[in-house]
Protein backbone atom coordinates (compact mmCIF):
# COMPACT_ATOMS: atom_id res chain seq x y z
CA UNK A 1 0.00 0.00 0.00
CA UNK A 2 2.56 2.51 1.03
CA UNK A 3 4.74 1.43 -2.20
CA UNK A 4 1.86 2.27 -4.51
CA UNK A 5 1.35 5.35 -2.94
CA UNK A 6 4.99 6.77 -3.45
CA UNK A 7 5.00 5.50 -6.85
CA UNK A 8 2.09 7.33 -7.19
CA UNK A 9 3.94 10.49 -5.48
CA UNK A 10 7.02 9.87 -7.47
CA UNK A 11 4.79 9.55 -11.24
CA UNK A 12 2.59 12.93 -9.93
CA UNK A 13 6.07 14.50 -9.28
CA UNK A 14 7.73 13.57 -12.26
CA UNK A 15 4.76 14.83 -14.58
CA UNK A 16 4.16 17.85 -12.67
CA UNK A 17 8.55 18.67 -13.27
CA UNK A 18 7.93 17.56 -16.68
CA UNK A 19 4.80 19.64 -17.50
CA UNK A 20 6.93 22.58 -15.74
CA UNK A 21 10.12 22.49 -17.74
CA UNK A 22 8.38 22.00 -20.85
CA UNK A 23 5.91 24.95 -20.07
CA UNK A 24 9.07 27.04 -19.43
CA UNK A 25 10.36 26.29 -22.71
CA UNK A 26 7.81 26.95 -24.77
CA UNK A 27 6.88 30.32 -23.03
CA UNK A 28 10.54 31.45 -23.58
CA UNK A 29 10.40 30.24 -27.44
CA UNK A 30 6.99 32.20 -27.52
CA UNK A 31 8.21 35.32 -25.80
CA UNK A 32 11.61 35.27 -28.22
CA UNK A 33 8.87 34.69 -30.90
CA UNK A 34 6.83 37.61 -30.10
CA UNK A 35 9.66 39.69 -29.59
CA UNK A 36 11.77 39.32 -32.55
CA UNK A 37 8.58 39.10 -35.05
CA UNK A 38 5.79 40.92 -33.53
CA UNK A 39 7.50 43.97 -31.48
CA UNK A 40 3.99 45.57 -31.55
CA UNK A 41 2.65 43.08 -29.73
CA UNK A 42 5.66 42.17 -27.11
CA UNK A 43 4.31 44.15 -24.52
CA UNK A 44 1.21 41.70 -23.79
CA UNK A 45 3.62 38.89 -23.15
CA UNK A 46 5.47 40.63 -20.41
CA UNK A 47 3.88 37.94 -18.25
CA UNK A 48 5.97 35.29 -19.81
CA UNK A 49 9.04 36.17 -17.42
CA UNK A 50 7.25 36.44 -13.96
CA UNK A 51 5.38 32.92 -15.20
CA UNK A 52 8.71 31.54 -15.93
CA UNK A 53 9.75 32.63 -12.13
CA UNK A 54 6.83 30.97 -10.51
CA UNK A 55 7.44 27.64 -12.25
CA UNK A 56 11.57 27.65 -11.33
CA UNK A 57 10.50 28.21 -8.16
CA UNK A 58 8.14 25.54 -8.31
CA UNK A 59 10.53 23.41 -10.19
CA UNK A 60 13.59 23.44 -7.28
CA UNK A 61 11.51 22.95 -4.37
CA UNK A 62 9.38 20.10 -5.69
CA UNK A 63 12.91 18.81 -7.10
CA UNK A 64 14.27 18.31 -3.51
CA UNK A 65 12.82 15.29 -2.28
CA UNK A 66 13.06 13.13 -6.04
CA UNK A 67 16.86 14.15 -5.76
CA UNK A 68 17.03 12.97 -2.24
CA UNK A 69 15.59 9.72 -3.38
CA UNK A 70 17.73 9.40 -6.30
CA UNK A 71 21.28 9.93 -4.33
CA UNK A 72 21.37 13.74 -5.76
CA UNK A 73 21.58 15.57 -2.17
CA UNK A 74 24.84 16.20 -0.59
CA UNK A 75 25.72 12.73 1.38
CA UNK A 76 28.97 12.45 2.95
CA UNK A 77 29.84 9.33 0.97
CA UNK A 78 33.53 10.00 1.15
CA UNK A 79 33.44 10.39 4.67
CA UNK A 80 30.93 6.97 4.56
CA UNK A 81 33.32 5.05 2.65
CA UNK A 82 36.55 5.94 4.84
CA UNK A 83 34.12 5.02 7.98
CA UNK A 84 34.31 0.90 9.65
CA UNK A 85 31.49 -0.55 8.98
CA UNK A 86 29.84 -0.63 11.96
CA UNK A 87 30.17 2.80 12.19
CA UNK A 88 28.30 3.65 8.81
CA UNK A 89 24.74 2.74 10.01
CA UNK A 90 24.78 5.22 12.84
CA UNK A 91 26.50 7.74 11.05
CA UNK A 92 23.42 7.13 7.84
CA UNK A 93 20.81 7.70 10.84
CA UNK A 94 22.57 11.09 12.49
CA UNK A 95 22.64 12.09 8.57
CA UNK A 96 18.62 11.31 7.40
CA UNK A 97 17.29 12.82 11.16
CA UNK A 98 19.49 15.40 10.60
CA UNK A 99 17.87 16.05 7.27
CA UNK A 100 15.03 14.96 8.64
CA UNK A 101 14.90 17.33 11.63
CA UNK A 102 15.60 20.10 8.90
CA UNK A 103 13.56 19.41 6.29
CA UNK A 104 10.40 19.42 8.68
CA UNK A 105 11.50 23.09 10.33
CA UNK A 106 12.02 24.66 7.03
CA UNK A 107 8.51 23.26 5.97
CA UNK A 108 7.07 24.83 9.11
CA UNK A 109 9.22 28.07 9.33
CA UNK A 110 7.74 28.60 4.66
CA UNK A 111 4.46 27.39 5.66
CA UNK A 112 4.09 30.62 7.87
CA UNK A 113 5.74 32.74 5.99
CA UNK A 114 3.33 31.61 2.89
CA UNK A 115 0.03 31.97 4.85
CA UNK A 116 1.46 35.72 6.37
CA UNK A 117 2.29 36.60 2.34
CA UNK A 118 -1.21 35.12 1.54
CA UNK A 119 -2.92 37.48 4.17
CA UNK A 120 -0.83 40.10 3.09
CA UNK A 121 -2.47 40.12 0.26
CA UNK A 122 0.67 40.58 -2.40
CA UNK A 123 0.37 40.19 -5.82
CA UNK A 124 2.10 39.38 -8.63
CA UNK A 125 2.82 42.34 -10.77
CA UNK A 126 2.41 41.09 -14.44
CA UNK A 127 0.03 38.04 -13.32
CA UNK A 128 -1.81 39.17 -11.03
CA UNK A 129 -2.13 36.31 -8.75
CA UNK A 130 -1.40 36.20 -4.61
CA UNK A 131 2.30 35.50 -4.55
CA UNK A 132 1.19 32.93 -1.94
CA UNK A 133 1.41 30.65 -4.84
CA UNK A 134 5.00 31.21 -5.28
CA UNK A 135 6.04 30.95 -1.39
CA UNK A 136 3.70 27.72 -1.21
CA UNK A 137 6.47 25.54 -3.27
CA UNK A 138 8.78 26.08 0.09
CA UNK A 139 6.57 24.44 2.59
CA UNK A 140 5.33 21.31 -0.23
CA UNK A 141 9.15 20.97 -1.29
CA UNK A 142 10.37 21.16 2.20
CA UNK A 143 7.89 18.03 3.13
CA UNK A 144 8.39 16.11 0.20
CA UNK A 145 11.79 16.04 1.21
CA UNK A 146 10.64 15.36 4.80
CA UNK A 147 8.70 12.15 3.18
CA UNK A 148 11.85 11.12 1.86
CA UNK A 149 14.10 11.35 4.78
CA UNK A 150 11.83 9.94 7.07
CA UNK A 151 11.28 6.98 4.63
CA UNK A 152 15.49 6.87 4.92
CA UNK A 153 15.47 6.66 8.66
CA UNK A 154 12.58 4.01 8.97
CA UNK A 155 14.54 1.90 6.28
CA UNK A 156 12.22 1.91 3.46
CA UNK A 157 14.89 3.30 1.06
CA UNK A 158 18.68 3.77 0.81
CA UNK A 159 19.83 6.11 -1.73
CA UNK A 160 22.84 5.41 -0.63
CA UNK A 161 22.63 1.72 -2.33
CA UNK A 162 22.62 2.93 -5.87
CA UNK A 163 19.72 5.43 -7.77
CA UNK A 164 16.60 4.66 -4.94
CA UNK A 165 15.26 2.06 -7.69
CA UNK A 166 13.99 5.00 -9.33
CA UNK A 167 13.95 5.97 -12.96
CA UNK A 168 13.64 10.16 -13.07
Amino acid sequence: MLGRLMALLRGGERGVLAALMIGMALAYDLNILVREFFVSQSHRFVWIEEAALFALAWLVFLGLGAALERGRHVAMAALRARLPEPLRRPVVLAINVTGLVFALYAAKISLELTLFVRASGQESPTLGVSMAWLYAAMPIGFALLALRYLRETLGFSNRFAGSGGQDY
